[in-house]
């Protein structure tokens, strides 16, 4: 007979409380993984962020400096002193900051392409904001193909997020964040992607490595006898038996081997500076870096004389990699959230002068813009970025 539990009342429904979703079935995930394609986010992730040093230094370059960009929230062109929507971007949930709701929407966009927001809201208003796994995500298209909702999986079950909102300031609950795809209407393209060849030749060439130093004495070739006739039986297994206690191994690495008896060694692989082992990794990293637009010499990859100096390579860094990223990430919050506060027109732009690598930039403009007495304080003001005053 089975056992079962004493009857119970039902306990009353308790009072309606802020919560993520998605939050119980996360819970019950229990180590289970779901099974992927080579090219998708589960591979992707292991085998780029979690094994190769390259693609995680650039993931952890570019998502950690775009949570430290500071925004300016606009509204109707102006900066109010104050604003819920500040506040709810400087702590999205009890659980995450500002910078670390970046770093993690960042991190997501460079591994699968795409970035996923959880607005929760309660009484009609949205009060926390939570990044929800992507590989864990899949588009439901409507009758016009465009997404009508999102179905998230974790432990075996499934929520629905529907899209079509009722009401006025109501937002959809899922805020879908891709880079551009040329082949997908619904899925961005990833960096890491792109950068498959080089991040499977730069793996290999370690694993390479890895197992020419377990076996750094092992014979790569082959020992001819020139003598009349074959070995016999017992000084096969003699040579052979030498060979794997004398000259295998790493504790036996460099020691010589000595031929005699009409043996001759004859190599049948490729050394390492016959294949050019590193500078074919340099390559690989070279490229994997190219990928995801930071510069091989803030990785200190050897080989790159791009830019004059550090300094420049850091500049070149932030405006054409981690400033894009912010201002679609800044774009993208801004126009799903803003018709939640039906104030006017909402943006969230990236404050310049709070960049340190573009400081000598900004000194020169706040400079030139200071010294031009036929612009009104207001027209300068617009010219530093800081909207009508």
């Amino acid at each position: 007979m089975p056992l079962r539990l004493p009857f119970r009342s039902r306990p009353q429904a308790p009072a309606e409380v802020k919560a993520s979703r998605t939050g119980g079935l996360v819970a019950l995930l229990s180590g289970h993984r779901a099974c992927w394609t080579p090219r998708d986010y589960g591979a992707l992730a292991r085998e780029g962020y979690q094994r190769n040093a390259i693609a995680h230094r650039c993931v952890r370059m570019i998502a950690e400096s775009a949570g430290q960009v500071v925004f300016t929230l606009m509204e109707a062109g102006r900066e109010p002193d104050s604003h819920p929507l500040a506040a709810l971007l400087a702590r999205p949930n009890p659980q995450m900051s500002g910078p670390v709701l970046m770093e993690a929407l960042s991190a997501h966009l460079l591994l699968s392409g795409n970035g996923y927001v959880e607005a929760v809201s309660l009484e009609g208003r949205v009060r926390e904001l939570h990044v929800l796994r992507p590989d864990r995500m899949r588009v439901v298209p409507g009758a016009d193909g465009w997404a009508a909702a999102y179905d998230y999986t974790a432990g075996g079950q499934s929520v629905r997020f529907q899209q079509e909102v009722a009401g006025a300031g109501a937002v959809p609950p899922i805020l879908h964040i891709a880079l551009f795809n040329p082949l997908d209407d619904h899925y961005g393209a990833p960096p890491l992607e792109a950068a498959q060849i080089a991040l499977d030749i730069h793996n290999a060439a370690g694993a390479w490595n890895k197992a020419l130093l377990d076996n750094a004495a092992r014979p790569s070739g082959a020992l001819v006898y020139g003598g009349a006739g074959n070995l016999s039986d017992e000084q096969f297994e003699r040579l052979k038996e030498e060979l794997e206690s004398n000259f295998s191994g790493t504790g036996n690495a460099g020691r010589p081997l000595l031929l005699e008896g009409g043996l001759d060694w004859r190599p049948l692989s490729l050394s390492p500076k016959d294949m050019d082992f590193l500078e074919a990794r340099n390559a690989a990293a070279r490229e994997i870096a190219l990928a995801f637009g930071v510069p091989p010499m803030l990785l200190g990859i050897p080989g790159d004389a791009t830019y004059a100096n550090y300094a420049e390579a850091n500049r070149v860094f932030w405006r054409q990699t981690v400033l894009p990223m912010a201002r679609r990430i800044g774009a993208a919050l801004a126009g799903w959230l803003a018709p939640a506060y039906g104030t006017g027109p909402l943006t969230l732009e990236p404050d310049l002068d709070a960049v340190e690598a573009l400081s000598t930039e900004r000194e020169a403009l706040w400079r030139r813009v200071s010294e031009a007495g036929f612009l009104t304080d207001e027209e300068k003001r617009q010219a530093v970025g800081y909207g009508v005053g």
